[in-house]
């Protein structure tokens, strides 16, 4: 199913930090009938990993990811659960 928010998301992600992985996923059907749902936000999980996150804290990490998406915030995105991870952290590096 193509959805253009979801790509729109992962096409600003994948300018920002050429991830080695990014797995995005729409968990808005999960929230339906919650209160942020009503303003047509979505709800998402992200698991991205970058060379841009190492030596970063996740403190950082999210507010690099949340700075890359402000735009999106809080209108098209409602909920956001990232997973930042540098290549190093990560069983395959």
């Amino acid at each position: 199913m193509n959805n253009p928010r979801l790509e729109t998301i992962r096409n600003k992600l994948t300018a920002t930090f050429s991830p080695l992985e990014c797995l995005l996923e729409d968990e808005s059907a999960l929230h339906v009938g919650h209160a942020g749902a009503a303003s047509g936000g979505g709800h998402y999980r992200l698991r991205i990993v970058s060379t841009v996150f190492e030596g970063q804290n996740r403190l950082n990490r999210h507010r690099l990811v949340y700075d890359c998406l402000a735009e999106m915030m809080h209108a098209e995105i409602h909920a956001l659960a990232v997973n930042a991870l540098a290549p190093s952290e990560t069983k395959t590096a």
